[in-house]
C-alpha cells in the first residue's frame, strides 16, 4: 500500500514516491490534501501505527520527498481518508515537538540575529512527520515501546536528520564555512563577474543569486543549476525495465532512482536571508521590492521556529503611487510617496486550507501583476517538491495604482501570502486575519465535518469580509451575506477568477475597512521583530534624540535654522570665492577685501556652527560604537526621509503639473507673459524642492563646512570636536557611504574638507591606488541606478533626490581577482545630470562645461550616458563632452571613455545597432570639429582627441523597466547590458595602473582651481605631473652628480700625470673610456628608475628627453675637462724652460749649501748667527743664478684701467670722480637710471639754445612720461649682457700661461662702448658720460679677480725669482741639518718630506674638496634636492637676514646671490657645527694619503735592496710608485751619490713622515681655498648648472633643474609682485603692486614691449610671442605671503631704490601688513611641502 510523507521526510531509500503528475500546491510543493471526514479514534490509532513501522527504514537517508499527495495511492482517495485523517491529528503533536530540533546550523551562521524562543510552542510546521529509530524491517511491529519513548526517539532522529539536511543545503550553497554573517561589505565589491551562461554550478548559487540582485536581475530567483554532484539530478529517473509484463506498465509504483533534487530557488533566497547581517537583509529585501517581489513579512525561525517581523528590512523602502478619487464627475488624483513602513493601506490576505490542485501563489500574481510572478509558486522556473525553509513564510506584496483607467484598484493596497497549510501555522495564520482588511482563503471543498471547518467558522463569523475560494466548485462568485463571498475554482480560467476576485475586492474596499501599517506589527504579541535588537534600538534612540528636534518643522526651514553653514553663508563664501578669479580695477586692493570678507564668513560660520543637531548628530558619531554607529546612520536617513516625505510628494506633483503647463505653452509657440510667469512659478518651485530635499547628505555637508570654517580660522570655539571631522567621512567612506565631493547647491567643490578627509582615507587604508569612474550625462537617464546596479552601491535615485553635485564611493577589489588589476579599489564618482530643468533659466551652458570638465579630469575613465535615441538631444551633451576631452588632452591627460546609449527600444537588432554606431560616430566627429574651434586647437574627427573604437566602447542598453513603472520589474535586458559594460569597464581597467588616493586628492585641487578660471588649458596646472617632475629633477641631479664626481676625480688623476711630466695630450675618447663605468651605471639607473617606478606612465613623457640630457651633460663634462687639461699641459709646456734650470738650481744651492755649512760648523748653535749668514749666501747665489732671466713683473689693473679709458676720450677728472664714489660697483643693481641719462637727442644747431632753456622742464615730464620702467629693464639687461660677454672674452685669454697683457682690457673697453652706442642708436634718450664710464669701471672690477689671480698663477710658474724664493724655507732646513752634521741620508730625506708634504697637501685638500661637496650635496638641506629646493632655503636666509642689499641683488642678479649663497653655507658648514664632520673627512683622506706614501716607501726600498740599485733608482722607483696620486718636483741625486743604506733612508724619510701625518692633523680647512678644487665651487658647477630665465613680468627664475628643458616651459611656483622688480603704472611714479598670476586670470591688457602699442590681454599672455609664449604661468590667487611681507616691510627702501612710491594704485592692501616675518617663511614651506617636494 502507498505510504503517506510527511513534507519533511525527505527521500526515503525504500517509499515509493508519488506521481509526477500529483497536482503541486501554490509554491512548486507536492502537499497532503485537506480531509473530508472525521476518523475513528480505532481508525487513527492503526492509522498511527502503520505509519510509524512503514516509515522505521528510511531514517538513516536524507533527501524523502516533502510533499507526496495521496490522489494517485491505490485503493481511492475516499478508501484513505480517515487514516489520513487520523495520521494528520495524531502526528502534530510529535511534529510540533520536532520543529525545535531543527539544524543547529543556522543558530550561528545563518540564524536571523533577533531569534528569541517562546513558550507556546505553537508556530512551526504542523505536519511533520516523526519517523522512528531503525530497529526492525519494514512490515514488523514495535509495540513495546511506550508513548513518551516513541517521541523522545522520533524527537532526538528527527533532529539529527533536519540539522542534516539543512547543513547539506548550507554545505552545497558554500554557505556552512561562513565564520560570520554575511554583510553589506561582501556585496560591496569587484568579484569575478557573473558568467552569462545557461546554467551556475550549485557552490555559487548563493554569490550568483547576490549579484544578479545586486544588478536589479529579477531572474535571479531562476537561476538554472548544473550539478556538480552525480547524486544530484534535475528530476526523479525512472529505472528501465526490460519486463513485457504488461502489470509493469499499469502498476502504480514505480521504482525510482533515489537522486537528490537540485536547490529550490526559495531555498536559495532564504538561505541567504538567514546567513546574512541585519544591513545585508535590508538591502535584499530592498532589491526584491525593486524587482516587483514579495517580501517575508513573517518568518520562522530556523532553529526555535519563533516567527520574527523582520520590520527592520523595510525600512529603505519607499513606494509612490497615484491615487484616484471620484469627485464629482471627474476623478481627483493625489500622487503619494512614503517609506512603506509607515503607509496606511487595505491588507488582503490569502491562505490556503490542506493540498490544492491549483497554485494559490499564481493566482494571486494575475491578481496583482498578471506579467510578474511577484510571488514564487509551483509553476515557476526551477521550482521542485522539496524545500526547507519557506513553509510558515508569510510574504506581502502591494498593488500600487498609477492614476489610470485600466487599474486594477485605485489606491495602495497591500497583498499577503501564507506559504504552506495554514492548519499548521496557526500562530501567523490568525496574526494575519487579525491585521486583514480582506481574507481570502483557499480550500478544496467546502463541507462540514473538514478540519478546516473551524477556521471558516470562525471567519464566516468574523465582521471581516471574507472570500472563499473553492477548487472543486465550477460557480461564479456567490454573496453569501455581507461580505462573505465565495468563488468556484473548477475549470475557470485564472483571468475570470482574477477579475471576479479584483472586482470583490474592489467593491469590500469601496466600503468601510481596517487599513494595515507595517510598524503595526511591532506590537503584534508572540512576534519577535528584529528592530527589537538592542544595538539596533540604542542606534534608533541616538537617532530619535537627533530627528526629534526637527519634528513640527517646516520642511524648507529645517536647513536654515539648523545647517547654517551650508546655506547663505556658504553660497556667499563661493560667490566671493569665484569673484577672485575675474577680478578687475584695483585686483589687489579688491583681492584683499574680497579675502578679508571671505574670513569673516567663516568666523560667522564658526559662530553658527554649534547647531543642537549638529552636535547631537556629531556626538553620536564619535562616542557610537562601529555597529550602532550604522545603525544610527541608517536610522537618522530613515527618520529624515519620513519627515520629508508628504511635503516632497506635494512639491513635486506641483512641478510635474507645472512643468507640464509650461511645455504645453512651448509647444504652442506662446510666448506671452503668461510663459514668462509659469517659467516664474516653475523656478519657485524648484527653489522650494531643493529647499524642501534634505537627507543625510547635508548633514555631512555642514560638517564639512563646520570643519573648513575652523580651520581656517583656527579660533577655539566650543565646537571642540571640528578636528576629528575628517575622520568621521573616512571612516563612512571606507564602509561603503557615498561622501559629496562637490556641493551641488552651491555648485562648488571644499577643497580643503576634501583633502582632509582623504588624509585620513590614506592614513586608515594606506596610499592605495584607486581606478576612478566617472559618469557623465544628462538629469533623469539613469546614471545613479546604473552604477548602483553595477557595483552595489547606494547613490541617491528616489523621486526628488536626483544627484545634485557628485558624490564618490570607494568599492574593494576582490582578492579573488585582485591579481588581475594594479589596484586596490575602483573610486566610483556620480554626477548630477547636465542640463539639469531647475538650471535651465540660469548659467546652464557654462555649469554643464565646468561640470564635464571637472568629472572627465577626475576619471580614468568616464561612462557617457545618453538617454533615448533622438539625435537632436545628444547633440548638446556631445558637444559639452567632446569639449571636455578636448581640454583634457590639451593639459596631457589621458582618460578613456565608453558611451552608454541607454533605454534603446529594441537592442538586440544589429543592424539598428551599427547605424545608431555610425550616426554617433559623425555626431562625435562634428562636435571634435566644433570644439577643436573653440579651444583653438587641430582635430579632424573624434579620436583625434582621445582613443576611441565605436565598435567596442559604445554599449546599448535596454530600457530598465519592464513594463510601467511603479508594478513592472526591471527589464532583465538591462541586467545583462550591466553585467556586460562591468566586463568592459573592468578589462579596460586591467590596462590601467589607476591613480593613488594622494595624487586623486591633488588633481581635485588642479582640476577645480583650474575650473574657477575661464580659461581651463591655460589655467589647468597638473600638479600630480609636477610633483613627479620635482622628483625626477632630484633624481637628475643625483645623476649628474654621480657623473660630475666622477670626472673630478679622473681630472685629478690627470693633473697629476701632467704634473709627472707622463702625459702631454689628451683625447676625447680617453675621457669616455674613463667614464663609461660611472655613465653606463648612471644609463641603468635611469631605465629601472623610468620603468620601476610607480608613476612610470606620466614619466614615459621625459625619458627620451632625459636620457639626451644625461648624455649631453656627459659631453659637456668631456669639454670642460678637455678645456682644463689643455691649459694645464699647456701652462706645464710654458715653465719648461724653468723647469729644466730647477734642477741646475737645486744641484748649485746644494753645493753652495753644504760649503756654507762646513765654514760655519762650529757655530751650529747659534742660530741667529746662522740665519744671517744663510740670508746673505741667500741674496748673493739667487741674484747670479737670474743674473740672465728677466723676471716677470707685477701688473698694475688701475693704472691700465684709467689710461684705457682716457683713451676712449674720457676726461681725467670725469675718471677719478668714478672710481672715487664706488657708485660703479653696484651699476647692475640700481633701481632708478634717470640719473644717467640724458632726455635730449636733439642735434640741430639751431634747436639747441631753445632745448637748454626748457631742459629742466623736459626731464622732468620725461622722468615721468617717457622713461618708464621697461627702459629700466633694457637698461638692466645691457648691463647683464655686457658683463657676461666682458668676462667671456677675459677668461678666453691666455693669462695663465702667457700672462697678462693691457690689449686684454683694451679689447674689452671698445667691446662695452661698441655694446653702448648700439643700444641707445634706437632711443630716445642718451647716456650721460658717467653711464659708459661706470659700466667699464665695473666690468674692469668683475674682470680684475680673475686676471689677478690668473696672472699671479703664471708668475709662480715662470718666473725664476719666484721660485726660488718659494724654495728659500726648504733650502734653510736643508742648511741647518748640514751645520748640524748630519748624513747625506738625513738630509736628503728631509728633502723628500719636504716634497713630498707640498704634494700631499695638495692631493689631500682637491680630494677633499670633492667628498666634502658631496656630504653637502648629499646631507645638506639646501643642496639635496632640486632647484626649486635650493631657491625655497635661499629664500628662507633671505627673509631670516632681512637684508635688503642681499635682496636686491637677488632680485636683479640671482645667480650671482645663489652663487655667494653656496660659497656661504659651505664656510658656515667647514667653521660652524659641521666642522668636526668636515675635519673628519679631511683626515680620513690625509691618513689613506700618508699610507699610500708608506707604502710606496716601503714597496721603493725592498726592490731597490733587491736589486741592489744606487740612490738614482731609488729615487725612479720612489716616484714610479707616487705617481698614479701625488706629484713629486724632480729630484737631483748629484749631491746624495753617497747613500747606500737605503734601510736607513727609509726610516728617516718615515719620521718625516710622521711630522708630515702631525701637520696634517693640524691642517685648517681653510687651507683647501688655496689650491685648485674648492667645494663651494664644485657644488656652484653643480647646483648653478640650471635654467636661470626670469618670468618676463616679475622677474621671479625658472626653477627647472635642468638648463635647457626645452619643449617645457619656464616655470617657478611663486611668482611675485611687480613691485618687486621695481614695475611701475604706465605714465606713473606708482609703483605697480600685481601678481602676475593674479594678471592672468584677469581681464587687463599689458604692452609686450617698449615700442608697441598693441594691447595684449592677460588671458592670453603667451600670443605675445617669446619670452612670454615660453612661460607658463598659472593664476594662484598669489596666496604666497612672501612676497607681500616683503613689500610691506622693505616698502621705504623699494621707493628710495626704484624712486616710485606705494601710493593710488598702487597703493599696499592692509591685509599683507598682517603677514610676519615667521608667516613669509612657513608660507614657502607650506607652498612646497604642499604641491612641489
Amino acid at each position: 500500500m502507498g505510504i503517506l510523507l510527511g513534507k519533511n521526510a525527505w527521500d526515503p531509500v525504500d517509499e515509493p514516491v508519488v506521481s509526477e503528475d500529483s497536482p503541486k500546491n501554490d509554491d512548486g510543493t507536492g502537499e497532503v490534501d485537506d480531509l473530508n471526514s472525521v476518523p475513528t479514534k480505532t481508525m487513527e490509532k492503526e492509522m498511527d501505527n502503520t505509519i510509524f513501522n512503514e516509515k522505521t527504514e528510511s531514517l538513516n537517508e536524507p533527501g524523502v520527498a516533502e510533499h507526496s499527495q495521496n490522489e494517485d495511492i491505490p485503493g481511492g482517495e475516499d478508501e484513505f481518508k480517515p487514516s489520513q485523517t487520523a495520521y494528520m491529528e495524531k502526528g502534530k503533536e510529535r511534529e510540533n515537538a520536532v520543529i525545535k530540533e531543527k539544524c543547529n546550523l543556522l543558530k550561528a551562521p545563518g540564524v536571523s540575529e533577533h531569534s528569541q524562543k517562546n513558550d507556546d510552542n505553537t508556530g512551526g510546521e504542523g505536519h511533520i512527520k516523526p519517523v522512528p529509530t531503525k530497529t526492525k524491517k519494514k512490515g514488523t511491529s514495535n509495540m513495546t515501546r511506550s508513548v513518551s519513548e516513541d517521541k523522545q526517539s522520533v524527537t532526538q532522529v528527527k533532529k539529527g536528520q533536519c540539522t542534516g539536511n539543512i547543513e547539506r543545503l548550507l554545505s552545497r550553497l558554500r554557505l556552512q564555512d561562513k565564520k560570520t554573517k554575511m554583510s553589506p561589505a561582501d556585496l560591496l565589491k569587484i568579484c569575478p563577474p557573473v558568467k552569462q551562461i545557461h546554467d551556475t554550478s550549485e557552490k555559487d548559487l548563493a554569490r550568483t543569486f547576490l549579484q544578479k540582485l545586486s544588478m536589479l536581475d529579477y531572474r535571479a530567483r531562476y537561476i538554472p543549476v548544473r550539478q556538480d554532484n552525480a547524486d544530484v539530478s534535475y528530476s526523479q529517473t525512472v529505472t528501465i525495465s526490460d519486463s513485457d509484463d504488461l502489470d509493469a506498465l499499469f502498476s502504480t509504483s514505480v521504482d525510482y532512482q533515489s537522486k537528490e533534487c537540485h536547490v529550490h530557488p526559495m531555498d536559495v533566497q532564504m538561505a541567504v536571508f538567514h546567513c546574512s547581517d541585519s544591513f545585508l537583509k535590508q538591502d535584499i529585501i530592498t532589491k526584491l521590492s525593486q524587482c516587483q517581489y514579495a517580501l517575508p513579512l513573517l518568518v520562522p525561525d530556523p532553529v526555535t521556529m519563533d516567527i520574527e517581523c523582520p520590520l527592520w528590512t523595510f525600512r529603505q523602502i519607499t513606494k509612490t503611487w497615484k491615487k484616484t478619487q471620484i469627485k464629482g464627475d471627474s476623478n481627483a488624483i493625489t500622487m503619494k510617496t512614503m517609506p512603506i513602513c509607515k503607509a496606511e493601506t487595505p491588507m488582503v490576505f490569502f491562505f490556503r486550507l490542506g493540498s490544492l490542485p491549483v497554485s494559490k501563489s499564481q493566482l494571486m500574481n494575475t491578481v496583482i501583476n498578471d506579467r510578474h510572478s511577484t510571488f514564487f509558486h509551483r509553476n515557476c522556473p526551477g521550482s521542485t517538491k522539496f524545500r526547507l525553509l519557506m513553509d510558515g513564510v508569510a510574504e506581502i506584496a502591494w498593488y500600487c495604482p498609477v492614476g489610470k483607467p485600466n487599474d486594477s484598484f485605485t489606491d495602495c493596497i497591500a497583498f499577503c501570502n501564507l506559504h504552506g497549510d495554514a492548519l499548521s501555522f496557526e500562530k501567523q495564520r490568525e496574526i494575519l486575519i487579525e491585521k486583514a482588511s480582506v481574507t481570502v482563503v483557499l480550500v478544496r471543498t467546502l463541507e462540514k465535518g473538514q478540519k478546516g471547518t473551524t477556521v471558516i467558522s470562525d471567519l464566516y463569523r468574523s465582521p471581516k469580509p471574507l472570500i472563499i475560494l473553492i477548487a472543486d466548485n465550477d460557480g461564479s462568485a456567490v454573496q453569501v451575506k455581507d461580505g462573505k463571498y465565495k468563488v468556484g475554482l473548477k475549470d475557470r480560467s485564472q483571468s475570470d477568477v482574477s477579475e471576479e476576485l479584483k472586482g470583490i475586492i474592489r467593491k469590500i474596499l469601496y466600503g468601510p475597512h481596517t487599513s494595515f501599517q507595517l510598524e503595526s506589527m511591532a506590537k503584534v504579541p508572540g512576534v519577535t521583530v528584529d528592530e527589537d535588537d538592542e544595538v539596533c534600538q540604542k542606534g534608533k534612540s541616538a537617532a530619535l534624540k537627533t530627528v526629534k528636534m526637527l519634528q513640527g518643522m517646516e520642511i524648507s526651514k529645517i536647513k536654515d535654522t539648523f545647517l547654517p553653514c551650508q546655506g547663505d553663508l556658504w553660497h556667499e563664501w563661493c560667490r566671493i570665492n569665484k569673484e577672485l578669479y575675474h577680478l578687475k580695477g584695483h585686483i589687489e586692493q579688491e583681492k584683499s577685501q574680497k579675502q578679508q570678507q571671505l574670513s569673516k564668513i567663516r568666523q560667522n560660520q564658526c559662530k553658527a556652527s554649534c547647531s543642537e543637531l549638529m552636535k547631537s548628530f556629531t556626538e553620536s558619531l564619535l562616542s557610537l560604537p562601529s555597529k550602532q554607529k550604522e545603525y544610527f546612520l541608517k536610522w537618522t536617513q530613515i527618520l529624515i526621509d519620513a519627515l520629508s516625505t508628504d511635503d516632497l510628494s506635494s512639491i513635486l506633483q506641483s512641478y510635474d503639473e507645472k512643468w507640464t503647463e509650461v511645455l504645453t505653452l512651448k509647444k504652442k509657440h506662446d510666448k506671452s507673459d503668461l510663459l514668462t510667469s509659469k517659467q516664474t512659478e516653475l523656478e519657485q518651485i524648484s527653489k522650494t524642492l531643493q529647499s524642501a530635499t534634505f537627507g543625510l547628505e547635508h548633514i555631512f555637508r555642514e560638517m564639512g563646512q563646520i570643519y573648513e570654517a575652523h580651520r581656517t580660522v583656527q579660533a577655539k570655539s566650543r565646537h571642540t570636536d571640528w578636528s576629528k571631522y575628517p575622520e568621521l567621512a573616512a571612516d563612512l567612506m571606507i564602509s561603503g557611504h557615498p561622501v559629496e565631493l562637490m556641493d551641488g547647491d552651491a555648485g562648488h567643490v571644499p577643497l580643503t574638507w576634501i583633502s582632509s578627509f582623504l588624509d585620513k582615507v590614506i592614513e586608515k587604508l594606506g596610499d592605495q591606488r584607486v581606478f576612478v569612474l566617472s559618469v557623465l550625462g544628462v538629469q533623469s537617464s539613469g546614471k545613479s541606478t546604473m552604477l548602483n546596479a553595477m557595483f552595489g552601491l547606494k547613490f541617491a535615485v528616489s523621486a526628488g533626490r536626483c544627484t545634485k553635485g557628485a558624490f564618490m564611493q570607494l568599492v574593494k577589489v576582490s582578492e579573488e581577482i585582485k591579481k588581475d588589476f594594479k589596484f586596490e579599489y575602483v573610486l566610483v564618482v556620480d554626477t548630477e545630470g547636465l542640463r539639469a530643468l531647475e538650471l535651465e533659466s540660469n548659467t546652464t551652458l557654462h555649469h554643464d562645461n565646468e561640470l564635464a570638465t571637472f568629472t572627465v579630469g577626475l576619471g580614468n575613465m568616464t561612462l557617457i550616458n545618453i538617454f533615448g535615441e533622438n539625435p537632436a538631444d545628444m547633440q548638446d551633451v556631445l558637444q559639452i563632452v567632446v569639449q571636455a576631452f578636448m581640454r583634457m588632452k590639451k593639459v596631457k591627460l589621458s582618460p578613456s571613455c565608453v558611451f552608454v546609449h541607454q533605454n534603446v527600444t529594441d537592442i538586440a537588432a544589429a543592424e539598428k545597432n551599427m547605424d545608431g554606431k555610425r550616426r554617433l560616430q559623425e555626431k562625435l566627429d562634428q562636435m571634435a570639429q566644433l570644439a577643436a574651434k573653440e579651444e583653438l586647437c587641430d582635430a579632424e574627427c573624434f579620436s583625434d582627441v582621445i582613443a576611441f573604437d565605436v565598435q567596442k566602447d559604445v554599449k546599448y542598453f535596454a530600457q530598465l523597466w519592464e513594463g510601467s513603472p511603479p508594478m513592472a520589474p526591471p527589464n532583465p535586458g538591462y541586467s545583462e547590458s550591466i553585467q556586460e559594460l562591468k566586463n568592459l569597464i573592468m578589462s579596460k581597467a586591467k590596462q590601467s595602473n589607476g591613480i593613488t588616493i594622494s595624487h586623486f586628492k591633488i588633481k581635485i585641487h588642479d582640476l577645480w582651481n583650474a575650473l574657477m578660471n575661464e580659461h581651463f588649458v591655460f589655467n589647468f596646472k597638473n600638479s600630480l605631473e609636477i610633483a613627479i617632475y620635482r622628483k625626477l629633477e632630484v633624481e637628475y641631479g643625483n645623476w649628474t652628480w654621480a657623473l660630475r664626481s666622477n670626472m673630478l676625480t679622473i681630472e685629478n688623476q690627470l693633473h697629476t700625470k701632467i704634473e709627472n711630466g707622463e702625459l702631454d695630450k689628451i683625447e676625447r675618447s680617453d675621457l669616455f673610456k674613463e667614464m663609461s663605468k660611472s655613465y653606463e651605471a648612471i644609463k641603468s639607473d635611469l631605465v629601472t628608475y623610468f620603468e620601476d617606478d610607480g608613476d612610470k606612465e606620466i614619466l614615459v613623457q621625459w625619458r627620451g628627453q632625459f636620457e639626451n640630457k644625461i648624455k649631453e651633460f656627459q659631453e659637456e663634462l668631456v669639454r670642460g675637462a678637455i678645456k682644463k687639461v689643455d691649459e694645464i699641459i699647456q701652462q706645464k709646456k710654458a715653465c719648461k724652460k724653468l723647469d729644466d734650470k730647477k734642477k741646475d738650481f737645486e744641484n748649485k744651492l746644494l753645493l753652495k749649501s753644504k760649503e756654507l755649512a762646513h765654514q760655519l760648523k762650529d757655530k751650529a748653535k747659534d742660530e741667529e748667527e746662522l740665519q744671517k749668514q744663510f740670508n746673505s749666501f741667500w741674496s748673493d747665489w739667487v741674484e747670479k743664478l737670474t743674473a740672465d732671466i728677466q723676471p716677470i713683473e707685477n701688473i698694475n689693473l688701475e693704472d691700465d684701467q684709467a689710461n684705457i679709458l682716457n683713451n676712449l676720450g674720457f676726461e681725467w677728472a670725469l675718471i677719478l670722480s668714478c672710481k672715487s664714489n664706488d657708485k660703479y660697483k653696484t651699476i647692475s643693481n640700481v633701481g632708478d637710471y634717470s640719473e644717467y641719462i640724458l632726455f635730449s637727442k636733439q642735434q640741430d644747431t639751431k634747436e639747441k639754445m631753445k632745448v637748454k632753456k626748457l631742459l629742466k622742464y623736459f626731464e622732468d615730464c620725461a622722468t615721468k612720461e617717457s622713461f618708464q620702467f621697461e627702459d629700466k629693464q633694457l637698461i638692466r639687461a645691457l648691463i647683464r649682457n655686457v658683463e657676461k660677454q666682458s668676462l667671456d672674452i677675459i677668461k678666453s685669454k691666455p693669462v695663465m700661461t702667457r700672462g697678462y697683457s693691457p690689449t686684454y682690457l683694451q679689447e674689452v673697453a671698445k667691446n662695452v662702448q661698441e655694446k653702448v652706442t648700439e643700444f641707445k642708436s634706437n632711443k630716445k634718450y642718451d647716456f650721460k658720460q658717467e653711464f659708459t664710464v661706470d659700466l667699464l669701471l665695473y666690468v674692469f672690477d668683475r674682470a680684475a679677480v680673475w686676471l689677478s689671480q690668473s696672472h699671479k698663477k703664471y708668475k709662480m710658474s715662470n718666473d725664476a725669482l719666484t721660485y726660488l724664493e718659494s724654495k728659500k724655507t726648504q733650502y734653510y732646513s736643508i742648511f741647518r741639518s748640514l751645520c748640524n752634521g748630519n748624513s747625506s741620508a738625513v738630509v736628503f730625506g728631509e728633502m723628500i718630506c719636504e716634497k713630498l708634504k707640498v704634494s700631499i697637501v695638495e692631493a689631500v685638500c682637491n680630494k677633499t674638496a670633492i667628498d666634502l661637496a658631496g656630504e653637502m650635496r648629499c646631507t645638506f638641506p639646501a643642496f639635496n634636492g632640486n632647484r626649486l629646493n635650493l631657491e625655497k632655503h635661499l629664500l628662507k636666509s633671505l627673509a631670516e637676514k632681512e637684508d635688503f642689499d642681499a635682496f636686491i641683488t637677488y632680485i636683479q642678479n640671482p645667480r650671482k646671490q645663489v652663487e655667494a649663497f653656496i660659497e656661504e653655507k659651505v664656510n658656515e658648514h667647514m667653521s660652524g657645527e659641521h666642522k668636526n664632520k668636515a675635519l673628519k673627512i679631511l683626515r680620513k683622506n690625509a691618513g689613506n694619503m700618508d699610507e699610500f706614501a708608506y707604502q710606496a716607501l716601503f714597496d721603493a726600498t725592498n726592490n731597490v735592496k733587491t736589486q741592489r740599485g744606487d740612490i738614482d733608482m731609488w729615487v725612479e722607483e720612489f716616484s714610479s710608485f707616487l705617481k698614479d696620486k701625488l706629484t713629486l718636483e724632480s729630484i737631483s741625486c748629484q749631491n746624495f751619490r753617497d747613500i747606500n743604506n737605503f734601510e736607513f733612508l727609509k726610516e728617516e724619510i718615515e719620521k718625516g713622515l710622521i711630522s708630515i701625518t702631525e701637520e696634517m692633523n693640524r691642517l685648517s680647512l681653510d687651507k683647501m681655498k688655496e689650491f685648485r678644487l674648492r667645494p663651494d665651487q664644485i657644488l656652484i658647477d653643480q647646483l648653478c648648472n640650471c635654467c636661470w630665465e626670469t618670468c618676463p613680468f616679475c622677474a621671479a627664475v625658472c626653477t627647472n633643474t635642468v638648463k635647457d628643458h626645452s619643449p617645457e616651459d619656464h616655470s617657478v611656483p611663486f611668482h611675485r609682485s611687480f613691485a618687486v622688480k621695481g614695475a611701475q603704472y604706465h605714465n606713473s611714479e606708482e609703483m605697480c603692486i600685481e601678481f602676475c598670476t593674479t594678471k592672468v586670470a584677469s581681464d587687463g591688457n599689458f604692452y609686450a614691449g617698449k615700442n608697441t602699442t598693441k594691447l595684449i590681454p592677460f588671458k592670453q599672455y603667451r600670443s605675445a610671442g617669446p619670452p612670454y609664449a615660453n612661460w607658463s604661468i598659472t593664476s594662484d590667487e598669489s596666496k604666497l605671503k612672501y612676497w607681500k611681507w616683503f613689500v610691506w616691510q622693505f616698502q621705504e627702501e623699494l621707493e628710495n631704490h626704484y624712486a616710485l612710491k606705494f601710493t593710488g594704485r598702487g597703493e599696499i592692501p592692509s591685509e599683507w601688513k598682517t603677514h610676519t616675518k615667521e608667516a613669509a617663511i612657513q608660507s614657502l614651506d607650506e607652498m612646497f611641502s604642499t604641491h612641489y617636494e
